[in-house]
């Protein structure tokens, strides 16, 4: 597709300039691809020069609905217009219908609301303590959870306790005990690990931060099956994967698995509104209590109304089946490129991890690149290339960005 211009903000400053605003005032806790984005709409973006670009990441799937979606937009505005915040020290008219909506879609009992992912995580971890301690009647402050290693599931400093990157820890101890690492993909040091102070396992079901790792077929189903063995709770982690990232609603789903909790976050605020949730069966959620937990905004009737409407179009527009459809697609046409820079290809989904062979680039480098050609991705530890367009996109303009990837690989 035509590489366009367009022209914004005839007062404004350069995308350089920008740029050094940004590093004089801004904390230095990312590193930013240079480009300067002022505009979106559907899989494009535009930087304030005009240059237009195809949006490969949206936003860790945050924007799978696509940018500046016109039906969710419309939920925003008539909502905000109507009553945008009161706190849950009331009820609203419309976070009951959002959870409701919410149970329906996961097979789910209950549902508390936060805001961004890594809140939610938190909150399961609240929850699943106390449920080891009021139902499995673990000794007080003996709770046990089994993670996955190379996880990620945010940045607090509770969650980086569990963390096995060295980079997310450093200068911020002490931290958290009461978790143990094991391989990923791995049921027999599942099983080794799990003892009676074991209250739950949480993961993701594929490790996006990690390069978009897929684990052997079948594993989580021993996962879950060795869980209800032992008595153990299993959490699964489908922040980035849930909402047909992956080709299934839910990740878990390509293997029928039913956890006992769920973490739900990013494309459940449409792109417009951070919404988190934990989603789980009766036996876990009854163990909160007023007062055990909480959030000024957490179910904000805002959010509440963009996430109903985001899980309204999810069904409609049939995402999860287009994802399956052009993930496979993009899979196909990603293999087919012939390169001695390719180290490997995976994923689910419109979710592929591009691993780049270190001795010809580094993932850096080739965002760098892609970005010249009109495409955005960005990198994950160091090789590899994150691709996770918004489900939205069509066929013709993931031809166009295939053709730029295979371009951009190909002149390394």
């Amino acid at each position: 597709m035509e590489n366009t211009q367009k022209t914004f903000r005839s007062n404004s400053l350069t995308s350089q300039e920008f740029i050094e605003l940004e590093e004089k005032w801004c904390a230095h806790n990312y590193r930013p691809i240079p480009v300067v984005l002022t505009e979106g709409k559907g899989v494009w973006v535009w930087d304030v020069e005009g240059k237009k670009y195809l949006d490969m990441m949206s936003a860790y799937s945050a924007v799978s609905h696509g940018h500046c979606n016109p039906k969710l937009l419309s939920a925003l505005t008539e909502q905000a217009n109507r009553l945008s915040m009161c706190s849950r020290a009331y009820y609203t008219d419309v976070l009951p219908l959002f959870l409701q909506k919410l149970c329906f879609l996961t097979n789910m009992d209950c549902a508390l609301p936060m805001n961004t992912g890594a809140e939610a995580v938190e909150t399961t971890i609240k929850a699943v303590r106390r449920w080891g301690y009021f139902v499995k009647k673990i000794p007080e402050n003996k709770a046990e959870i089994i993670v996955m290693a190379r996880n990620f599931h945010g940045r607090t400093t509770g969650i980086i306790s569990f963390s096995s990157d060295t980079d997310y820890k450093h200068g911020f101890g002490p931290f958290l005990p009461g978790f143990k690492e094991i391989p990923f993909g791995d049921t027999k040091a599942l099983e080794a690990a799990i003892t009676p102070h074991t209250c739950a396992v949480l993961t993701e079901p594929v490790q996006g931060e990690a390069g978009v790792i897929v684990p052997p077929k079948g594993w989580l189903t021993e996962v879950s099956n060795i869980c209800k063995k032992h008595n153990v709770l299993l959490i699964v982690d489908e922040v980035q994967s849930g909402f047909g990232r992956t080709g299934k609603m839910f990740a878990c789903q390509h293997e029928n698995v039913q956890p006992d909790g769920m973490i739900l976050g990013k494309a459940l605020g449409g792109g417009f509104f951070p919404v988190s949730a934990l989603v789980g069966k009766d036996h876990l959620m009854r163990v909160f209590t007023p007062g055990s937990h909480g959030s000024t905004f957490g179910g904000n009737p805002l959010g509440a109304a963009v996430a109903l409407r985001a899980l309204e179009l999810t069904e409609e527009e049939k995402l999860p089946e287009r994802s399956a459809e052009l993930g496979d697609y993009l899979m196909f046409q990603l293999k087919a490129i012939q390169s001695p820079c390719i180290q490997d290809v995976r994923g689910q989904g419109l979710w592929i991890g591009l691993d780049i062979k270190k001795e010809y680039a580094s993932a850096r480098l080739v965002c760098e690149k892609l970005k010249e050609n009109g495409v955005l991705s960005k990198e994950t530890h160091e090789t590899v290339v994150r691709l996770a367009p918004p489900l939205v996109i069509s066929r013709e303009e993931l031809d166009w960005g295939i053709g730029q990837i295979r371009k951009t690989i190909e002149n390394l």
